[in-house]
């Protein structure tokens, strides 16, 4: 956590950062990180105790732990474009509220538990509520925290959002068993059967937490998810790259073809550059 502030604190000091803060003032973009800090603690807790308990509590061996939550990889695979395909239709903000929602009503159910569960009974209902609840969720998620940065930072945006979803899985992993009750004791069927409920619950209500952020944050469309226009350097030089393109256009073939690839090359840098460094000149002969 102190590693984490002095992340922060270098990154809002540094004139060239890794991690421009300034993304985090556009509402979607701080929106949408939040709700996967929310939802992927939720999602670790769950994918964390599930196992454990199984094996602890329910006596099953390490395979059948394991592999009991496979259907929500099949789902995830079978299901996640389509998912993807209904947040492009209708906007984020439904599937994203939705989706924790039937998570959390997942993990509900995955806290009943105990020393006498069934698959089919006990486990199966909440896993397959919790991998609905990610095919709805993930896409949607993934998709705006990729548009709700300038196209220019894109790989910031998404090195950001699997960074954020990193931490929310270890503060999971660190917090949750304090929280439950649990301590160190995962390897005691008593302590671990009366902590496991407390635990899913919990991971219930960080995914509700994630629902009502995307309900009140996350915009209704994809159309409003993309940042505006910047103004001043970055409006000024894509202004200066049209006026050279049209300048290129109106002289047709008066302009040497060098002079063309030099309006071209300078249109092109001058788009790339951050909202936030000053404009460069457009450069070659371009007139207009």
């Amino acid at each position: 956590m102190l590693a984490l502030a002095g992340f922060l604190v270098a990154e809002a000091r540094s004139d060239h950062p890794a991690l421009p803060l300034r993304l985090f003032r556009w509402r979607p973009f701080a929106a949408v990180n939040l709700a996967t800090l929310l939802v992927y603690a939720a999602l670790t807790g769950i994918f964390f105790f599930l196992p454990v308990t199984l094996q602890v509590v329910t006596g099953w061996s390490p395979l059948a732990a394991g592999i009991a939550s496979l259907p929500v990889t099949l789902l995830m695979l079978l299901l996640s474009a389509q998912g993807g395909a209904l947040g492009a239709r209708i906007g984020p903000r439904i599937p994203m509220t939705v989706g924790p929602l039937l998570a959390g009503a997942g993990a509900v159910l995955l806290g009943g538990i105990g020393r006498d569960a069934h698959y089919l009974l006990d486990v199966l209902p909440g896993v397959l509520l919790v991998g609905l609840g990610l095919v709805l969720t993930v896409a949607p998620l993934t998709a705006t925290a990729l548009a709700a940065a300038p196209d220019h930072l894109a790989g910031v945006a998404s090195a950001t959002n699997n960074a954020v979803a990193r931490v929310a899985g270890l503060l999971a992993v660190a917090v949750l068993p304090l929280v439950a009750g649990v301590g160190a004791g995962l390897s005691d069927p008593d302590v671990l059967a009366d902590a496991h409920p407390v635990a899913m619950l919990a991971c219930a209500g960080l995914m509700a937490a994630g629902a009502v952020v995307s309900a009140i944050a996350i915009p209704g469309s994809a159309a409003e998810v993309a940042p505006p226009v910047s103004t001043g350097a970055g409006k000024a030089a894509g202004t200066a790259a049209g006026d050279a393109a049209g300048a290129a256009a109106a002289d047709g073939a008066g302009t040497a073809p060098g002079d063309a690839a030099r309006t071209e090359k300078a249109g092109t840098t001058g788009s790339e550059e951050p909202p936030s460094a000053p404009a460069g000149p457009v450069g070659g002969e371009a007139r207009g």
